[in-house]
């Protein structure tokens, strides 16, 4: 059980310590279909298409996301998106 323990906190970040522009590609576009198709936004926006909408909740760091990070020896760190957004500079 101690290992579970080490995963959830991770001592080390592997990868960037922010998020590539590839997840941020990806996780804004999953939310924006999300959106698209009927899912409720978790802020009062002012914004009128999915994606600023999705843009705006990302920034706030109110996605309930968990990227994985995977590496060629096949290990992998699973990181909540907000340690990778309060992380971010802009």
């Amino acid at each position: 059980m101690a290992e579970q323990k080490d995963e959830k906190e991770p001592k080390q970040i592997l990868g960037p310590s922010v998020m590539t522009r590839y997840e941020k590609a990806r996780v804004l576009g999953a939310r924006a279909l999300q959106i698209s198709m009927g899912a409720p936004p978790l802020l009062e926006s002012k914004a009128t298409t999915p994606l600023e909408i999705a843009q705006e909740e990302l920034s706030e760091g109110v996605l309930p996301i968990t990227i994985r990070r995977r590496l060629p020896d096949g290990r992998h760190q699973d990181i909540p998106l907000k340690w990778l957004v309060k992380n971010q500079a802009s």
